[in-house]
């Protein structure tokens, strides 16, 4: 399944499957990509999808759409195109290509039944009605360095992408019994305590650093 992985200061921030045929991006909370920057118009683009192929369309947007740098009005996506609105980057990824990673990974990722807003509690708990039998596990990357420093990316999600698209990206997948991280992209090592992390999972336990395209980040639980 299409998505796309959204990013700002080489952090990724969310990530969205294209499940419809339409779909929205702006600042607007009723947009199905909503980023919340004054740089982006309340309703900035549509990503329009007519069978396996996918056209972002600008939606005469105040600063702007651009494609692999140029602005455009309407334009098919090719697998790896950057996507630049204001000052975020969103990386498109075609249908078919995350399979290839992790047969075990689960590509339709969604968002975990508990609002983060809710107190955290320590440990990992099952929560009634995850039919896929996840637990809602409160966990979080906390970058340690670079321009994002200090910012926390909740993984309320199934599979979450960390790194900088077109250079290093890892997953973090959440499972039954706990996190795995792993290599996805790019020419980068990413590291887990020091220690390489390649293709196949490794388990993430709480305080675990883990490096990637330069940046250090930090699997922490709440």
């Amino acid at each position: 399944m299409p998505k796309m992985i959204v990013s700002i200061d080489e952090v990724v921030i969310k990530e969205v499957q294209i499940t419809k045929d339409r779909t929205t991006l702006g600042r607007r909370p009723y947009n199905d990509i909503v980023i919340d920057n004054l740089a982006v118009s309340g309703e900035h683009a549509v990503i329009l999808m007519a069978g396996s192929d996918i056209f972002l369309e600008d939606l005469n947007s105040t600063n702007g759409t651009y494609v692999n740098g140029k602005a455009v009005k309407k334009q098919q996506l090719r697998h790896g195109d950057g996507i630049e609105i204001g000052k975020y980057k969103i990386k498109f990824m075609a249908d078919g290509v995350v399979e290839n990673f992790d047969k075990t990974m689960v590509v339709q990722a969604r968002p975990s039944p508990v609002s983060t807003t809710q107190p955290l509690n320590s440990g990992f708990s099952t929560v009634s009605g995850d039919s896929q039998g996840l637990g809602a596990f409160h966990a979080a990357i906390k970058v340690l360095s670079g321009a994002a420093s200090g910012r926390e990316v909740p993984l309320t999600k199934v599979v979450t992408t960390i790194g900088k698209p077109g250079v290093a990206v890892a997953a973090i997948t959440r499972r039954q019994q706990g996190f795995v991280v792993h290599h996805v992209e790019g020419a980068g090592n990413p590291t887990l305590n020091g220690a390489p992390i390649g293709q196949n999972p490794l388990p993430l336990k709480n305080g675990d650093l883990v490096e990637l395209a330069g940046t250090q980040m930090q699997f922490v639980l709440h």
